[in-house]
C-alpha cells in the first residue's frame, strides 16, 4: 500500500512539474538572463528529463530561446543607447562585478560576432556580451543571428541531456518524496555556499578596485612634470577602435604587460586606463605593476570615460575663450 501511494505521488508530482515546465522554463531563463542571480541549468535539465516527447521537447527549446533573446536585445538596445555607462550600472548590481568588458571586448575583436556563439558558456562574458554588442554597434542582423544560435546551442544541450535522462526522472522523484526535507535542506545549503562564493569574489574584486587611483585631474596636472606619467590603454583594440585613441597613450593588454615595462626604470610613473565598471582591469594591471617593482603605478579613476569627461571640459573652456577674447 505504501508503495502503491508512492508510486501515485511521483506520478502527480511528475504531471504537476510537466504541467508547469513551459511557464517556468521561460520565467527562469528571462529572468537569469535580465541579470538575476539565478541558477537556470537545473531548470533545463529538469524540464528536458520532463518532456514526454522531442516535440515536446522542441517547443521548450523555443520557449528558453525566445526567453534569452527578449533579454539579449533589450540588453542590446540599452548598450547601444547608453554606451559603457550601463556596463558599470550593470557591475554595481552583479553578484561578480570582477568580470571586465575589456576582456569581453578582445574577444569580439579576435571572434566577431559568433563569439556570441559560445558566450553563455563563460561565466562572467555572458553578462556583459549582448550590451557590449550593442555598445560596439554590431548590426542589428548579424546579432540577431548569433545570439539566437548561442541560445538554442546552450539551452539544446541542457535540455537534450536532462531528456537523455528522462529515465531516471521517477527515480529521482521517489527520493524526493522520501527524503523531501533534507534534499531541501542540502540544496538550501549548496545554494547558500555558491552565493556565499560569489559575495567573497565580489568583496576581493572591491578590495583590489580601491588600490591606489588618481583622478583625471590630477593626471592632466602631472602633464606639466619634467617626466610625466606613462598612460596605457587597457580597453582591448574593438573598444578603442569604436570609442577612439587617446593620444601619447600606449595601447597593451594584461598579457602583453610584463613584456612591455620590462626595460622601463623601476621608478617610472605608470598610469593605467580600461572602460571597465569598477575599472577592473586597470586595477589588475596597476596591482601587477606594483609587483614587478613599478611602487608609482596607479590606475585613473572613472577610466576611459573620465578622460573624455576631461577633454570635453578641456575643449569648453578653450572655445571659451576663443570667443571671449
Amino acid at each position: 500500500m505504501a508503495a502503491c501511494t508512492m508510486d501515485i505521488d511521483s506520478t502527480s508530482l511528475k504531471t504537476a512539474l510537466t504541467l508547469y515546465a513551459p511557464g517556468v522554463v521561460f520565467a527562469n531563463v528571462l529572468l537569469q538572463q535580465l541579470g538575476l542571480p539565478l541558477p537556470v541549468l537545473p531548470t533545463l535539465l529538469l524540464a528536458g528529463s520532463l518532456a514526454a516527447s522531442l516535440p515536446r521537447l522542441a517547443a521548450l527549446l523555443a520557449l528558453a530561446v525566445c526567453a534569452a533573446m527578449l533579454a539579449d536585445r533589450a540588453w542590446y538596445l540599452v548598450g547601444r543607447r547608453f554606451g559603457t555607462r550601463v556596463l558599470a550600472w550593470m557591475c554595481k548590481l552583479s553578484i561578480n562585478p570582477g568580470s571586465c568588458i575589456s576582456q569581453t571586448a578582445d574577444r569580439f575583436g579576435r571572434w566577431g560576432a559568433w563569439s556570441l556563439l559560445l558566450a553563455k558558456f563563460i561565466p562572467g562574458f555572458s553578462a556583459v556580451a549582448a550590451p557590449l554588442a550593442g555598445v560596439l554597434r554590431m548590426p542589428v542582423p548579424r546579432f540577431t543571428l548569433a545570439a539566437a544560435s548561442g541560445a538554442a546551442l546552450w539551452a539544446g544541450l541542457a535540455l537534450s541531456t536532462g531528456w537523455l535522462l528522462r529515465h531516471q526522472v521517477d527515480r529521482a522523484l521517489a527520493l524526493l518524496q522520501t527524503h523531501g526535507p533534507l534534499l531541501a535542506m542540502t540544496a538550501a545549503l549548496l545554494l547558500a555556499l555558491w552565493l556565499g562564493s560569489k559575495l567573497w569574489r565580489r568583496q576581493l574584486f572591491l578590495r583590489l578596485a580601491a588600490m591606489p587611483s588618481v583622478t583625471a585631474a590630477q593626471w592632466l596636472q602631472a602633464q606639466s612634470w619634467e617626466q610625466p606619467p606613462r598612460l596605457l590603454d587597457l580597453r582591448g583594440p574593438a573598444l578603442i577602435a569604436e570609442l577612439g585613441a587617446i593620444a601619447n597613450a600606449q595601447a597593451v593588454s594584461l598579457a602583453q604587460l610584463p613584456r612591455l615595462v620590462r626595460p622601463w626604470p623601476r621608478d617610472t610613473h605608470i598610469i593605467t586606463l580600461c572602460a571597465c565598471p569598477h575599472d577592473a582591469t586597470a586595477a589588475r594591471a596597476a596591482q601587477r605593476l606594483r609587483r614587478l617593482g613599478f611602487a608609482h603605478a596607479c590606475h585613473l579613476q572613472g577610466g576611459f570615460d573620465a578622460w573624455k569627461t576631461l577633454q570635453l571640459a578641456e575643449t569648453a573652456a578653450l572655445q571659451a575663450q576663443l570667443q571671449t577674447a
